[in-house]
C-alpha cells in the first residue's frame, strides 16, 4: 500500500489557485445573507462581496463547490456558512431535552424552544441566549484529523481544487460546529507521525474558538500514526461516544485496525471518512513523469499508460479492504472526494450522531 497507494505520488507542481471573483452579488435567501452581513462586517469587509459566481444560485453553502467556498478565506466564517446551510436543509428533531441542572448559556438559534430563552439577559443586555442543561450535552465526540505530508497533496490539473488537508480542515471545523450546535461535547486530535493536538471534548462556551485555532496550526511529520491518534481518542472519550477519523489512510489496514476495533469494543460509534483527490482515485495523468512519494521522497520514473491499470486496481483493492475490515467491526466508512460538496460527509457524520439513543 505505501509503496503504491492512492495519494502517495505526485508528478508535477500543483495548479495555480483560481483567482477570487470580485463580482458583488446578493444572495436571495435572507438567512445566509444576514449571516454574511454580520460575520464579514466584523472582519472589516463589505458584505456579500468577493463571492464566486458559482455561489449565486443557492444559499445552501454546504452545496457549494469546496474550492469556490475556500476563496472566501477565514476557516471560522466558512464553517459557519456550511453548517447554517446544512441545518436549513434538515427537518428539526422533535426531541426535547430538559434537566434541572444548569450547565451553560449558548447563543439563540432560530427554531430553539422559547421556554429556554433567558429573558432577563435579553432585556438587560439585548443578547438572546438559551439556557443549556446538563442532559442536553448527551454525546461526547472526538474528531481525529490526519495532517501528515501526504494530506497536503492535490492533483496537478486540479484547477484550484483544495488539497486533501484543506478540505479535511474545513470539514472538521463544520463537523465540530454542527455537533456543538446539537449540544454535544466535541474534541479534536491532530496527528501525523505523532499526536500534534489533543483537545478533550467540551460543550462549553469557547470550545469552538479553541478548535478553530488548533486547526490553523501546521503539521510537522511525514508519516501517519493512526494507531497512536486513535489510542489518544480512546483516552479522551472516557464514556460511550463517537469518533470521526478524517484521513487519506495511507497506512496499512492491519496497523490501524486494532485501535479501531478497541474503540468499537468500548462502545464508541466510529466513522472513517477516507479523503481522496479525484486525480489519485482515477489516475488520469498521461505521458511520462517522475512520481514522488511526499512522505518518503521515493522517486520513481514511469509512463502513466504502463501503470494506470495496475494503479486503479490497487486503489479499488485498498478501498474494498478498508470497507470490509471496518464493516466487520461495525464502523462506518465512506470515500470522500475533495471536489464534492460538504453536504455529503456532513450527512454521513450527522446520521451517525442521530442513530445514537
Amino acid at each position: 500500500m505505501k509503496q503504491f497507494g492512492p495519494g502517495a505520488w505526485s508528478s508535477s507542481a500543483p495548479a495555480e489557485e483560481a483567482a477570487p471573483s470580485t463580482r458583488t452579488i446578493r444572495l436571495v435567501r435572507s438567512g445566509l445573507a444576514q449571516q454574511i452581513d454580520r460575520t464579514v462586517a466584523l472582519r472589516g469587509a463589505h458584505p456579500r462581496e468577493y463571492l464566486p459566481p458559482s455561489m449565486e444560485l443557492s444559499a445552501r453553502a454546504d452545496l457549494f463547490d469546496p474550492a469556490a467556498l475556500a476563496q472566501l478565506g477565514h476557516l471560522e466564517i466558512i464553517a459557519r456558512w456550511i453548517v447554517d446551510g446544512f441545518l436549513s436543509g434538515l427537518h428539526r428533531s422533535p426531541r426535547k431535552g430538559f434537566s434541572v441542572e444548569f450547565a451553560d448559556f449558548r447563543p439563540y438559534q432560530p427554531g430553539d424552544d422559547l421556554r429556554y430563552v433567558d429573558w432577563k439577559i435579553a432585556a438587560r443586555a439585548d443578547r438572546w441566549v438559551v439556557k443549556q442543561y446538563e442532559e442536553e450535552t448527551n454525546l461526547r465526540a472526538t474528531i481525529v484529523l490526519d495532517v501528515s505530508r501526504s494530506m497536503d497533496w492535490r492533483g496537478a490539473s486540479a484547477d484550484g481544487r483544495l488539497t486533501k488537508r484543506a478540505y479535511a480542515e474545513q470539514l472538521a471545523a463544520a463537523l465540530a460546529l454542527l455537533l456543538l450546535r446539537q449540544r454535544d461535547a466535541v474534541g479534536l486530535i491532530r496527528f501525523d507521525d505523532a499526536v500534534r493536538t489533543s483537545i478533550p471534548p467540551r460543550a462549553r462556551t469557547g470550545q469552538w474558538r479553541r478548535l478553530v485555532a488548533a486547526l490553523a496550526e501546521p503539521g510537522n511529520g511525514r508519516a501517519s500514526d493512526v494507531a497512536a491518534a486513535l489510542g489518544q481518542a480512546a483516552r479522551l472519550v472516557t464514556r460511550r461516544g463517537m469518533v470521526i477519523l478524517l484521513s487519506d489512510l495511507l497506512v496499512d489496514v492491519d496497523a490501524a485496525l486494532p485501535a479501531l476495533r478497541a474503540l468499537r469494543a468500548a462502545g464508541h460509534d466510529v466513522t472513517v471518512l477516507h479523503i481522496m483527490d479525484e486525480a489519485e482515485r482515477d489516475f488520469s495523468l498521461a505521458g511520462e513523469a517522475r512520481f514522488t512519494d511526499p512522505e518518503t521522497d521515493l522517486d520513481v520514473p514511469a509512463a502513466a499508460a504502463d501503470v494506470r491499470a495496475a494503479y486503479r486496481a490497487t486503489v479499488d483493492d485498498v478501498i474494498a479492504e478498508w470497507r470490509d475490515a471496518l464493516g466487520a467491526i461495525g464502523a462506518g466508512y465512506e470515500v470522500i472526494l475533495t471536489d464534492k460538496p460538504y453536504a455529503i460527509p456532513l450527512r454521513l457524520a450527522f446520521g451517525a450522531r442521530e442513530r445514537r439513543p
